[in-house]
């Protein structure tokens, strides 16, 4: 059994986070991961706080194990679904897209753990002096919204930059990506794009599909003219977006404007090729759809094996 702070701090059997994907992470999923034992993650999103209200009273009705609310603090309900995570005393919450740092009094005094996502050494120092509980630190090589560090340099710096546990995201996808983590430093992990294609994932077919055909250079990143860049798999959507990003009498409204309601239409829809389909350089990893609990027990079998014969290797 990989047993690390991580297990203790979450109160959860294996080191492993479900990334809360907007439009993708809802309380089936969410439910299914807690209950394989790791920690599932509703993706708020945009959605309005009625929305991840009815998703977190799903969860509980399906599982009484730990979960969490991932928050973009970009969105225009951030602060009511920051509320409504105190008033239904979610056990987890995890950010992006900003710094918690003025709601951490309030969820301290809940007893709310908050995990925020970071991409570089300065933020993560930043926010592990705001006394954050721990932090998720995200490669390039993620799907969806991304920095500009891989994960392979960036964790290692990050943990030995703060005295708070490490959690590494980005390129990882198996039990090979969770043993090399935990050889980083990391206390566990976070996937998003594996949790994609598994029976419990309400995604749709076509998306699931378009991960699983993936291969290793699958996905491109668009939306770096806008300061925002997010990877995606190839498709007709993100060539024309790359196309509009070239072309100069296009503004910056306009650009935002061809892209809001994309990942939507994938995720939900399965309109793959007008859609952002959000995923990972892991996709090529993700081979096959498997229950949440096949694929947890996969990966920490695998990541067992790994650190084993690393053991008699330097034996």
């Amino acid at each position: 059994m990989i047993h690390t702070v991580l297990c203790d701090l979450l109160d959860i059997p294996h080191p492993i986070i479900q990334g809360g994907m907007a439009w993708i992470s809802d309380a089936n999923l969410v439910a299914a991961v807690s209950e394989a034992g790791g920690l599932g993650v509703v993706g708020s999103g945009n959605a309005p706080v009625e929305w991840v209200a009815a998703q977190i009273d799903a969860v509980r009705e399906q599982t009484a194990r730990p979960f969490g609310v991932n928050i973009p603090l970009f969105s225009p309900f951030a602060e009511q679904v920051i509320q409504l995570c105190v008033e239904k005393q979610v056990p987890v919450i995890t950010t992006g897209a900003g710094s918690p740092g003025p709601f951490l009094e309030p969820l301290r005094e809940a007893g709310i753990k908050v995990f925020p996502l970071v991409a570089s050494v300065a933020l993560a120092k930043r926010l592990a002096r705001q006394g954050v509980d721990g932090l998720i630190v995200e490669g390039q090589e993620s799907g969806g919204h991304i920095g500009d560090v891989s994960t392979l340099p960036l964790v290692p710096q990050v943990v030995d930059a703060v005295d708070v546990p490490v959690i590494a995201a980005g390129g990882i996808a198996d039990g090979r990506g969770l043993a090399a983590a935990l050889a980083l430093g990391a206390v566990g992990v976070q996937m998003g794009t594996r949790f994609i294609c598994t029976l419990e994932c309400t995604a749709h077919q076509n998306y699931k599909n378009k991960v699983v055909s993936a291969r290793d250079r699958s996905t491109t990143v668009t939306g770096q003219s806008l300061g925002h860049p997010v990877r995606t798999i190839k498709n007709k959507m993100s060539r024309e977006m790359a196309h509009l990003e070239r072309t100069a009498s296009v503004s910056e409204d306009e650009l935002i404007a061809f892209g809001t309601g994309k990942l939507r239409l994938a995720a939900e829809e399965g309109d793959v090729d007008q859609g952002s389909v959000m995923s990972g350089q892991v996709s090529g990893l993700v081979t096959d759809v498997v229950s949440c609990k096949v694929l947890i027990e996969r990966i920490v079998g695998t990541a067992q094996e790994q650190i084993q014969s690393l053991g008699r290797l330097c034996g």
